[in-house]
């Protein structure tokens, strides 16, 4: 058998993320282009984002993006809009919460805009009424195995 001369193979680099720490320049949305919250994660490399035009698309992870840069419910993204179906995008770039309130106070996104926080579809106040009480009476009732 031949001896391993190598420093490892694909999992020894798989560990390894260089760009992590260097800082990149802010990339601003140019036309043709839409910023977006990302709603829900559908799998096989797409997801359901709530662009701030205020439509919500079915977006693809393109392949430079995928298995390396990964995408969570509520990130800000950017993605590049398709000239023939409008409900249909593709993901460019997935800003850091750093860059994403970086653009919240150049005004890029409207105010409403959660950063920090994954995203909830309820709306507030539907799970109001809801009480648990502690007045439930077992009394006539007990264990079976209690009773053998």
């Amino acid at each position: 058998m031949p001896k391993n001369k190598g420093k490892g193979g694909k999992n020894r680099r798989r560990g390894k993320n260089e760009n992590e720490t260097e800082k990149r320049e802010l990339v601003f949305k140019e036309d043709g282009q839409e910023y977006a919250q990302v709603t829900k994660m559908l799998g096989n490399g797409r997801l359901e984002a709530m662009c701030f035009d205020g439509v919500k698309r079915l977006c693809h992870i393109r392949g430079k993006l995928r298995k390396k840069v990964w995408i969570n419910q509520g990130d800000i993204i950017l993605i590049g809009l398709r000239d023939y179906q409008d409900a249909k995008a593709d993901v460019i770039l997935k800003y850091t919460p750093d860059e994403a309130r970086n653009l919240k106070t150049y005004g890029e996104f409207p105010d409403t805009v959660r950063i920090n926080d994954t995203v909830t579809f309820v709306d507030d106040g539907l799970d109001e009424d809801i009480e648990f009480g502690d007045d439930v009476s077992d009394e006539g009732e007990g264990d079976p195995v209690d009773n053998i």
